[in-house]
């Protein structure tokens, strides 16, 4: 128990270490440095709310589309910029590999948390925003945007374990990876409720965990005016299935892998 908790202290370090160096190898130390992981999903999902509403989007009920943009979006940026980072990761910090410490999960995990964290936190502060303008009220269930965004995230982080591995073992896979997250939207449910589409494609769509993580996420942030459709079983069941692949592609990439 004792070496397992020194191991755990050593990994903590290392996650630690890697990410202060990542922050400023993309952001350096001028102007507002890492905040820009923020600004930058405020800054999407308010110009896409702000469009959607110039060009005659509508409200859903008691829900302004901002705020239901902003939900849906804000995530999708998360998402797009986590595949997207996942590209070529292993050989963009192969040269860390010489310290023995130092995994190749450990690439994939501090990328995708980085980009978590900062995707969270221009969530909570749009949604303070909105609160203050009095678009939205305060979130119903903060329980289950927590649940949401733990699926959503868990997902996220099993699927880039497995595009990293494979974008060094093709470079046509590294081309295909920006294109993957446009495959994902139509199964995000970032522009759409479960609730409104037919029941044979909502049951379709269940088995995508981005669904379940987007439906409680919005129904923790606007209550009884969803009505949500998730599956959890489903959505634990498909992001540990991409996990598992994940894990065996990064360990047979390691072994084929030089130190440079």
């Amino acid at each position: 128990m004792a070496s397992l908790s020194q191991g755990l202290h050593v990994q903590a370090k290392v996650v630690q270490a890697l990410i202060m160096r990542e922050l400023v190898t993309r952001f350096g130390r001028d102007n507002i440095g890492f905040l820009w992981i923020i600004v930058e999903p405020l800054l999407f999902a308010g110009l896409v709310g702000i469009v959607w509403t110039i060009a005659g989007g509508h409200n859903s009920g008691s829900i302004s589309v901002i705020a239901f943009v902003a939900t849906g979006y804000i995530p999708l940026t998360f998402l797009r910029h986590a595949f997207g980072r996942s590209s070529k990761i292993f050989q963009s910090n192969s040269a860390l590999l010489y310290h023995r410490q130092v995994k190749v999960l450990d690439f994939i995990f501090v990328r995708v948390s980085i980009e978590a964290i900062g995707a969270m936190a221009a969530y909570i502060f749009a949604g303070i925003v909105l609160y203050f303008f009095e678009i939205v009220t305060a979130p119903e269930n903060v329980g289950a945007i927590i649940l949401g965004w733990c699926v959503y995230v868990f997902f996220v982080i099993s699927v880039a374990t497995v595009l990293a591995p494979l974008s060094e073992m093709s470079e046509v896979v590294e081309k295909l990876v920006p294109i993957s997250v446009y495959v994902a939207i139509p199964f995000s449910g970032v522009f759409n409720l479960a609730a409104w589409l037919s029941p044979p494609m909502r049951d379709v769509l269940m088995w995508s965990p981005l669904v379940s993580g987007m439906e409680l996420m919005r129904y923790g942030a606007f209550g009884d005016l969803v009505t949500p459709y998730y599956d959890l079983p489903k959505a634990l069941g498909v992001s540990l299935a991409c996990l598992l692949l994940g894990l065996t592609l990064c360990r047979r990439v390691r072994r084929t892998m030089t130190v440079s």
